[in-house]
């Protein structure tokens, strides 16, 4: 089981990994054409709130609720009942998920004054949010028949289709900027439209791959049908508990609109930054270990339901902490190479890099949620996430308060930081308590290791650090030396594991 662990999430990571790179290139592409500006921070706005849905509905609470009844489908009923059971599915999330895009679509100037209130002191901001939203929501409807589609993929091993699809969103959105925003009298319209158009091909996508598992579902409504009250019992309390750090984020953006002109795009650019390794790992991780779970506790093999967790949580640590303190210590360079060109220039790479490093800071409590949540979710505890999720969202609402007068954006990057800890603590401290997590042999020499790594590569970005001036170099120069800083960390930290006795047998010791 542990080597079909590690060749799944390899499959998923390497997908993810092509799909983060496109989407670096589409952010410098964006940076390069649109700058940082009132157009931009309403697109951002008008992007993220069918994506924060998305995320809530489908990928998070979705897929949560969805995969463990499935799981028990497949274990104890015929091909006939399964494949009833999904159709049954589909037809009702593609019916209200209907629902809601067009009440999104008609709401969507009372969406921008509730998430962006700060926009309607900004002129024709606010004029130029529900415009873009108005485009962007049907995205929640695609995107979200994409993750039903890509959650059935899962549940049976086929993991490589829904972690490449992202791409096309990349695509979209690349050619959008450059062949549809020259035609716009508002260039940024064109954004909006590409975003629109990747969500169909997105569903399209996954269609081949369902035809092949036989699996492609006709649409009916199944409102009653008993699977079908199951997920939508379960998908209810998940809402939060799966998506907790999402919701953060989103309440990050309504305090920023009240904040300098700006501060919507520095945070995005941040969380983009934090979200390359934290799709690579945390999200690749979470999407394997959900199915396997979920499988472990249908048979009530609680002995491998625990060392499926202890697997996941080491490879975090192991991967996770090293990334934590290199996205911090590399914050402005990162910046700097990635999209200081044109538009954006350097006081955005210095305002961005502040708040990037306060969410880079919270980057193993992220990962750590993706892979703990799954711990309740797979054995249709989806109450307890919901709480310690609601004690997150207010720990963030507060330290918001707090922090964002005397740091600015920085403080709301730092407020989804610390509330993100609460909620991984808790998480943890339950699982343990319950006895349903145990870790196993050998965690306190694990990471003792691990540190010792960390020091000598955090040692060694110091000192190769130490003079430079990424502000006043050119492309190739920040390119180069961010290049080698980063292989040479890779190396550091790597060798310091193999000096300090690491071995990959460890990771799976219980």
């Amino acid at each position: 089981m542990t080597k079909q662990l590690y060749k799944s999430t390899a499959i998923v990571s390497s997908m993810t990994l092509i799909s983060r790179v496109m989407g670096f290139i589409r952010d410098m592409l964006i940076a390069n054409l649109f700058g940082v500006s009132p157009a931009t921070d309403a697109f951002f706005v008008a992007f993220k709130i069918p994506n924060f849905l998305r995320r809530l509905f489908a990928e998070g609470a979705f897929a949560h609720a969805f995969v463990p009844v499935l799981a028990e489908y497949k274990q104890n009923a015929d091909q006939a009942k399964l494949k009833l059971f999904i159709e049954k599915t589909a037809g009702t999330l593609t019916g209200l998920l209907t629902l809601l895009t067009l009440a999104g679509v008609v709401a969507s100037p009372l969406l921008i004054v509730f998430f962006a209130p700060g926009f309607l002191w900004q002129g024709n901001q606010y004029a130029l949010a529900v415009n873009l939203l108005q485009i962007t929501f049907p995205y929640l409807l695609f995107i979200s028949l994409t993750a039903f589609a890509g959650s059935i993929l899962n549940a049976h091993s086929r993991f490589a289709v829904p972690a490449i699809t992202p791409v096309l969103l990349n695509i979209c959105m690349i050619g959008a900027a450059f062949w549809l925003a020259p035609l716009f009298a508002e260039p940024i319209l064109a954004l909006a439209w590409g975003v629109f158009a990747a969500g169909v091909l997105q569903t399209l996508f996954q269609i081949p791959a369902l035809l092949k598992l036989g699996l492609l579902p006709r649409l009916r409504w199944g409102w009653h049908d008993a699977g079908v009250r199951r997920v939508l019992k379960l998908m209810l309390p998940a809402i939060f508990g799966v998506s907790v750090v999402q919701v953060n984020l989103l309440f990050d953006t309504l305090v920023a609109s009240f904040l300098a002109s700006g501060s919507v795009s520095w945070l995005y650019y941040s969380d983009r930054l934090v979200e390359f390794p934290l799709g690579i790992l945390g999200v690749a991780v979470s999407s394997v270990i959900l199915p396997s779970l979920s499988k472990n506790h249908a048979v009530q093999d609680l002995a491998a339901f625990s060392k499926s967790l202890d697997w996941g949580l080491k490879l975090v640590f192991l991967i996770g902490l090293p990334a934590t303190l290199g996205l911090v210590w590399l914050a402005q360079p990162l910046l700097a190479t990635l999209f200081q060109y044109n538009e954006f220039g350097a006081d955005d790479v210095a305002m961005a890099s502040k708040s990037l490093m306060a969410f880079a800071l919270g980057l193993l409590a992220f990962i750590v949620i993706k892979v703990l949540v799954p711990g309740f979710t797979s054995r249709l505890d989806a109450k307890t996430p919901v709480r310690f999720g609601m004690y997150s969202i207010i720990s963030n609402v507060i330290l918001n308060l707090v922090l964002a007068g005397p740091l600015a954006h920085a403080g709301v990057a730092l407020a989804t930081t610390l509330s993100a800890y609460l909620n991984a603590g808790l998480l943890l401290f339950t699982l343990l308590n319950q006895r349903v997590y145990r870790p196993g042999k050998g965690w306190a020499l694990f990471i003792g290791r691990v540190v010792v790594a960390c020091l000598l590569m955090v040692a060694c970005l110091y000192y190769a650090a130490d003079g430079q001036s990424w502000s006043v170099w050119g492309v190739s120069q920040r390119s180069r030396h961010l290049a080698l800083e980063v292989m040479m960390a890779m190396v550091v930290y790597s060798l310091g594991l193999v000096l300090a006795g690491m071995r990959l047998r460890h990771l799976h010791e219980h």
